[in-house]
């Protein structure tokens, strides 16, 4: 039995339409910057508000934008359709390390987020649920999923990149390369039906499928009841967890909490068990008492810094807007430059979790804390796009 299966009214980008996904970003201006730059971008569509000239505008009062943007894109063959397809995806860094993956249609219905919940999809982290309501508005008016869903293969990893290798390899030229700002090269061949295609969705959709990168949009698809929705099929040879800090804009107060002043600037700690502090008065490393008996979730770091850093010493809600989300493509330098410069007042530096944590937590069918997996490299946005109205 398999959970993938091929996107049924496809669009394959052409060239200048792959971009971050709208998630990725610490500062909303850079959006607004890259979309100037290039209003192909599938950005122009997943952040409407985001374009120069509808800064400050709500969401969803800028839809129609969205919806229009992606109706010009097509119109100037920036997407060509396709039916009935999977498609190829390779991903080559700068240093030559590739990535493969296979972007498809997975059931919804096979979405689990407990033990109690039946399921091959494993959705494992905390959602901001104002961020669902938007994908689900995107996806209603314009009709089409722009960024997929990344999901590691956990059963049959090692037979799906061997596939995928094998595949790209026969494949000849690939329809679009796209190179993304760290100068990795993503690039995609489309592989209609017939047995390499039927192949790789049951090596793709044949084990439990752990969402890697994509819990808003997966959650955006059960609520808006789709019957499937668009996602990459990876394997864990292709993937890493990178640190995913934070930085706090205001501090409501600072007290009760031990800390020590570090020797040297913070950075990302090396391993778990401590995370770093920075203001503009120095550096510091802070311990965060574990929970006796707890759960490995709520002795991860991150849950830590969720409940004895923003909650108990900050008295901030996870979602407070005073806290900004950082991934791991942000290096310690550019957190502690914020500080600096008095665009924050806290940068909070935290080891990356651990594939065997992360194992763990999914297998024991348990959310991670919000925010806590960078994984790299993550699937571009706007290179192959499903149209809902032909699923």
């Amino acid at each position: 039995m398999t959970v993938a299966y091929p996107i049924a009214h496809a669009w394959l980008s052409t060239g200048g339409t792959g971009a971050q996904n709208y998630d990725e970003f610490a500062d909303d201006a850079e959006i607004t910057a890259i979309i100037a730059a290039n209003p192909a971008s599938a950005l122009a569509v997943e952040m409407p508000h985001r374009a120069p000239q509808s800064v400050g505008r709500p969401f969803l009062d800028c839809l129609p934008d969205a919806v229009e943007r992606l109706r010009a894109a097509k119109d100037d063959g920036h997407y060509a359709p396709a039916t009935d397809v999977v498609v190829l995806y390779r991903i080559t860094a700068p240093d030559g390390a590739r990535a493969y993956g296979l972007w498809c249609m997975i059931a919804t219905d096979q979405i689990s987020t407990s033990a109690d919940e039946p399921g091959a999809v494993i959705r494992n982290e905390d959602v901001f649920i104002e961020k669902v309501r938007e994908r689900v508005a995107l996806a209603e008016a314009t009709k089409h999923l722009l960024s997929p869903v990344l999901l590691l293969q956990t059963a049959h990893g090692e037979a799906l990149h061997a596939a995928l290798a094998q595949a790209v390899a026969d494949a000849g030229r690939p329809a679009v390369t796209d190179v993304d700002p760290s100068g990795r090269a993503h690039e995609i061949w489309a592989v209609a039906a017939g047995t390499t295609r039927d192949r790789l969705l049951a090596l793709a959709g044949g084990g439990e499928l752990v969402v890697a990168d994509g819990n808003h949009r997966s959650l955006a698809a059960q609520t808006a009841g789709y019957e499937r929705f668009l996602a990459v099929v990876t394997t864990p040879e292709s993937v890493a967890i990178q640190p995913y800090n934070r930085l706090v804009s205001e501090l409501p107060f600072f007290e009760g909490l031990t800390i020590e002043p570090l020797p040297g600037p913070a950075d990302v700690p090396a391993v778990g068990g401590r995370v770093h502090l920075y203001t503009r008065e120095g550096s510091w490393a802070a311990t965060l008492p574990k929970a006796d008996g707890a759960s490995v979730v709520d002795n991860l770091d991150h849950a830590l810094v969720e409940r004895r850093l923003f909650g108990e010493t900050l008295g901030l809600e996870p979602g407070d807007k005073r806290i900004t989300y950082v991934g791991g493509d942000y290096p310690a330098e550019w957190l502690r430059g914020e500080v600096d410069a008095g665009r924050a007042e806290l940068a909070v530096l935290i080891a990356p979790v651990t594939v065997d944590d992360f194992v763990a937590v999914n297998l024991a069918r348990q959310k991670m804390p919000r925010k806590s997996t960078w994984f790299t490299p993550k699937a571009r946005a706007g290179l192959v796009v499903a149209q809902l109205d032909e699923l």
